[in-house]
């Protein structure tokens, strides 16, 4: 019998090859720069966390999906499920070395146990993005403003972003005798996309007792044509005016202002199923793909970080899903997928010339070229086929003759076109052009 272990990995989890992990890394990259670019600071939390911090404000369904286990020490912990849970136990923790308003990015891997399916998985990265200390038009629009500004900088623009406020919603379930199921029905609700208004209709029914309760409901859920009449609309069957709809006609003139107000739209429907959620809540999704879900994601949490300190902490924030967004992006063919980082190979071509090799390689950094010498001097069909898989453009050929003149071989993997005798300083003009 064999000893050796059959190599797999669990159901929901994957590896990741370089051109995988390349692009990963290019995207963050790009988040990064750009959260910076609006004030947001990079923190980090551990990946495990006690159960009763991560679960305290949580449904049933939240629960099922922790992993969730005793370690050594005989502690009930579970590892972390989003990030936006474990920042308000950071921010209650050290409140006293924080600065209100505070902003955050973390970019990091979560997990949930739940069923894996296109574009969602067990572990997965989420791109979070936060301020906490302000409760005030001006944050829920820039969280707003930066979801669609993070999305263009790594070359999604054909997206909508869906609006709605859970305050409005609340409002409107008291006026009609339903304040006591909140809870239920937002979570009914949210699923409105994914099994249509019949099914919603039936379980509101349920869940209410009442099928005109159920169909006023269904009622205040449906968009009208225009942010201004879907507002005018669910202001009038909430009770009129109030602080919550003050705030959306803040945020939409805002958007006005700002010119990029025809990326939103409010809806209704979209109430996050989350508990924590208590203003302003958003969900985006690609003009081209929504049925892959969205792809970023979030709201107000007002009352989150009060679980863990006496003090109210306003906080508001959004998540980019980036596995389930780099799914979307390779169906729509927008993925630029290469297979390193590099500019140029220098062909190894005479192992008389190695010294000369890390030479021309050591001027070529400096220069600002991402490049790399072939370790072994084998058979050129192979040193082709290796550089092909990298996905670089440049090769470069140099003999012994060349070497001795300091000159060298510029060739264009794609187009085949060639550069003879050229200097190294020819050579980055031709690859920076």
């Amino acid at each position: 019998m064999s000893d050796l272990i059959q190599p797999k990995v669990l159901k929901g989890f994957r590896d990741f090859l370089p051109q995988d992990e390349i692009l990963r890394a290019d995207l963050q990259e790009k988040l990064t720069r750009t959260y910076r670019a609006y004030g947001f600071v990079p923190i980090d939390t551990p990946v495990l966390e006690y159960t009763e911090i991560l679960l305290r404000k949580s449904n049933g369904e939240t629960e099922k999906q922790v992993f969730r286990f005793e370690d050594n020490g005989g502690r009930d912990v579970a590892m972390r499920f989003d990030l936006t849970v474990p920042f308000a136990r950071f921010t209650a923790e050290h409140k006293e070395e924080l600065y209100f308003p505070f902003k955050r990015y973390h970019i990091a891997k979560v997990w949930r146990g739940e069923k894996p399916q296109a574009g969602r998985y067990r572990e997965f990265v989420q791109c979070d993005f936060d301020t906490v200390g302000s409760d005030s038009a001006t944050a829920d629009f820039e969280t707003l403003a930066l979801m669609k500004a993070a999305l263009k900088e790594i070359g999604v623009e054909e997206i909508t972003i869906h609006v709605n406020h859970r305050g409005i919603f609340n409002r409107f379930l008291a006026k009609v005798g339903a304040a006591e199921k909140s809870e239920d029905i937002l979570r009914i609700v949210d699923k409105i996309a994914k099994v249509g208004a019949q099914e919603v209709t039936e379980e509101l029914t349920e869940v209410t007792g009442s099928a005109e309760t159920a169909e006023k409901i269904i009622d205040y859920i449906q968009p009208k044509s225009t942010w201004e009449e879907t507002l005018s609309h669910i202001e009038e069957l909430a009770g009129g005016e109030d602080s919550d709809t003050k705030r959306m006609k803040d945020i939409y003139q805002m958007m006005k202002a700002a010119k990029i107000q025809e990326t939103y739209v409010l809806d209704p429907s979209i109430t996050r199923g989350l508990d924590y959620y208590t203003g302003v809540v958003y969900e985006t999704f690609l003009n081209k793909l929504p049925s892959i879900g969205s792809v970023c994601s979030g709201g107000r949490y007002d009352n989150l970080a009060g679980l863990y300190m006496k003090d109210k902490v306003p906080g508001v924030g959004a998540s980019i899903g980036l596995d389930r967004l780099i799914a979307g992006l390779n169906q729509l063919g927008l993925a630029n997928v290469k297979g390193s980082y590099l500019d140029a190979e220098i062909f190894n071509t005479d192992e008389s010339n190695a010294i000369y090799y890390q030479k021309v390689a050591g001027e070529l950094r400096e220069k600002g070229i991402a490049v790399e010498v072939f370790p072994d001097c084998v058979k050129m069909n192979k040193q082709y086929n290796v550089t092909e898989k990298k996905g670089m453009n440049w090769g470069i050929l140099i003999s012994k003759e060349q070497a001795e003149k300091e000159v060298l071989t510029l060739k264009n993997l794609k187009t085949r076109e060639q550069f003879a005798d050229i200097t190294v300083e020819d050579a980055v003009k031709i690859i920076m052009q």
